[in-house]
């Protein structure tokens, strides 16, 4: 009886087990490493990506699925079992809901990492947006994903995240070793150039096509960023190249300045 019972107890850990890892599955993603569109269509209608919150530690977090299955990023390329399915933040960046940007909840460098989760084809891939860097004050502007306008997300200062059709871009750096060590200000009127406050000079970046300008600050800049936004009010304003990109340039004494670019 106690070798029967046993045997069955043995049957039902295993069922259990198969089970669990059936309803898990881990990704190792890959780098994202050039600019690339995410907005894919399922091919039927199970194809889902579903976001459910769970509670974890008295903090909110998030896990997602794809179809009834709970999805796992692989953490260390060299360690098959560091893995996390569970995110301090996720939200869908396209209308078919195809495609998740996350972030981890937990972090073991300056700040959690950050992913898209993206159909593709038949099943799903995840793309890390991490690029390497050696900068001086990486610690300060290592801020994971911001919401910068309605077009959409900066993360890390080296990615943007259009907010509708799931597109990815690689923000131009100053200086390729390092992610920019400047503080995000402002994007231009048509939301496609990002503006970063650098040391003495306006940095800025037109993501779609990685153009870059750089404008230096003229006269006596506040230090504070808030008094530094209202004084480029004042003495900047947006104006269109040959190819139609919009970038601040410092005033002429003769020119009038719409304030509704800066809003």
């Amino acid at each position: 009886m106690k070798l029967l019972l046993f045997a069955l107890t043995v049957i039902t850990l295993s069922v259990g087990c198969n089970k669990k890892e059936e309803q898990t599955k881990t990704y190792v993603p890959r780098i994202l490493t050039k600019n690339e569109g995410f907005n894919n269509y399922p091919k039927q209608k199970s194809d889902s990506l579903a976001i459910f919150q769970v509670t974890s530690s008295n903090r909110e977090q998030f896990s997602v699925k794809f179809r009834d299955t709970t999805v796992s990023i692989q953490t260390d390329a060299s360690g098959k079992n560091k893995s996390a399915d569970k995110f301090s933040s996720a939200q869908f960046i396209n209308t078919q809901k195809t495609c998740l940007l996350v972030q981890l909840a937990d972090s073991t460098g300056l700040v959690a990492p950050s992913f898209l989760i993206s159909l593709k084809g038949d099943g799903l891939e995840v793309i890390s947006l991490y690029r390497a860097s050696n900068g001086p004050q990486d610690l300060k502007y290592t801020t994971g994903i911001n919401k910068v306008s309605a077009a959409g997300y900066l993360v890390d200062n080296d990615f943007f995240i259009t907010n509708v059709n799931a597109k990815a871009y690689l923000i131009q750096r100053q200086n390729p070793a390092e992610r920019i060590q400047g503080q995000f200000i402002l994007t231009s009127p048509d939301r496609q150039t990002v503006i970063f406050l650098v040391k003495n000079a306006l940095y800025q970046v037109h993501y779609p096509s990685g153009e870059v300008s750089t404008e230096p600050l003229k006269g006596a800049a506040p230090k504070d960023v808030s008094g530094v936004y209202t004084w480029i009010q004042n003495n900047y304003s947006f104006q269109k190249g040959k190819k139609g990109i919009s970038f601040l340039k410092y005033n002429d004494d003769d020119r009038i300045v719409d304030i509704k670019e800066f809003r």
